[in-house]
């Protein structure tokens, strides 16, 4: 069975968009006839998608931002929150600095843009808002937990934003993509951690994910509050092939 999505018309939201998997969300877009905004801190090396230079933790920057993506295309029809800082370190050495700075980009950033972006799309009577969690929040793991922590918190939120919004037909759902090779991951799990993933759940690429993603932005996901994961499917593929 062949699927394929039409964007046409359509504008997304995406934070954290410059690399990796919202990288490779925007370029799907775009091929897809809309048009991707990123939010981000770091120019995104995609081409033909709009960059706004924003720092997720900064309430008051992503209102103008979000507000200024109203202004110009009338519209924001999905909203894939991603922006995330993933530092290491044992609880015992955990620095209050680094921990307040891991839940203000991965918690705050999210209830931030949803905040802004979310009334648009009630007002409008349609929307998706995509939130990522991993599967670090249920499991946990060494030297993670304020990644762990903060993707935690999200699937909760997200459940609740889900249910506050239903009514309105705007749709809000989770995604834990598995172990992706991203610039992020890479600086996160070097040597054995790094060596651990692979041969045990395997490790995906950032365009495995834009699939599962599209069609949660899509009127075909008819669901939310639903959590959407691919860990055990690269559990199994790392199995077979290994």
């Amino acid at each position: 069975m062949k699927v394929s999505f039409d964007a046409t018309g359509e504008v997304v939201v995406i934070t954290g968009g410059a690399r990796g998997i919202g990288a490779a969300l925007a370029a799907a877009v775009v091929a897809q006839g809309g048009t991707a905004v990123v939010f981000d801190v770091t120019k995104p090396e995609v081409p033909d998608v709009e960059y706004v230079e924003v720092d997720v933790s900064d309430r008051d920057a992503v209102r103008a931002a979000v507000g200024d993506v109203v202004a110009r295309h009338g519209r924001i029809d999905g909203l894939v929150a991603g922006a995330a800082v993933q530092p290491r370190g044992a609880v015992v050495d955990l620095d209050p600095a680094e921990w307040t700075h891991t839940l203000k980009v991965n918690l705050d950033g999210v209830v931030w843009v949803c905040q802004a972006v979310v009334p648009h799309m009630v007002e409008r009577g349609s929307g998706s808002v995509v939130v990522f969690t991993s599967g670090m929040a249920a499991t946990g793991f060494p030297h993670a937990a304020a990644y762990a922590s903060s993707k935690a918190a999200l699937t909760a939120f997200a459940r609740t934003l889900a249910a506050e919004v239903a009514e309105h037909r705007v749709r809000v759902n989770i995604i834990a993509p598995g172990v992706i090779d991203t610039d992020q991951f890479r600086s996160a799990n070097l040597g054995a951690d790094l060596e651990h993933w692979r041969e045990t759940t395997g490790v995906g690429e950032p365009d495995d994910v834009v699939g599962p993603l599209l069609f949660l932005l899509s009127d075909a996901a008819a669901m939310t509050g639903s959590l959407l994961t691919r860990e055990r499917a690269f559990a199994k593929l790392a199995t077979y092939t290994g």
